[in-house]
């Protein structure tokens, strides 16, 4: 780690705790928010949080292969149509395919399944979680053996 963000600047990861506790009450699954972050954060080489978020869905009972197979999850029968949505959206909002945003087919999908509420909480969780690989990548945050 470069720096102690916790110590050095608190505010920081107290203004991401205020929009974690948003994304928590908002009504989305946890399991969801979790299988998002994992995702983001696997697309974004966060080591530190690819192993965390894997470690929350586990906590959360969710099975093996939900967990190992996100990173294939067009290919695996293990999420709802829901969750795919949700996921389609994530990546899109991660990779900003060549810089024009977010498709109107992946967003009209998304749309299908999460009324305008959960539809804003999912954009906020693909916010922070990108925000927060950016922090954990920029600063080689890795996970403990």
């Amino acid at each position: 780690m470069r720096i102690d963000l916790r110590s050095t600047a608190p505010d920081v990861y107290r203004a991401f705790g205020s929009l974690e506790k948003y994304i928590r009450s908002s009504g989305l699954p946890d399991a969801t928010v979790d299988l998002l972050y994992l995702r983001i954060s696997q697309l974004n080489g966060c080591a530190y949080c690819v192993d965390s978020h894997s470690a929350d869905l586990k906590k959360l009972g969710e099975d093996d292969r939900r967990v190992w197979g996100v990173a294939a999850w067009r290919e695996s029968p293990f999420y709802t149509p829901a969750e795919r949505a949700a996921l389609a959206l994530a990546e899109e909002g991660t990779l900003l395919p060549g810089g024009h945003g977010v498709s109107d087919a992946v967003w009209e999908e998304a749309a299908a399944h999460y009324p305008e509420e959960l539809l804003a909480a999912l954009i906020a969780t693909i916010a922070q979680m990108n925000a927060m690989n950016r922090l954990g990548v920029i600063n080689r945050l890795s996970p403990q053996p």
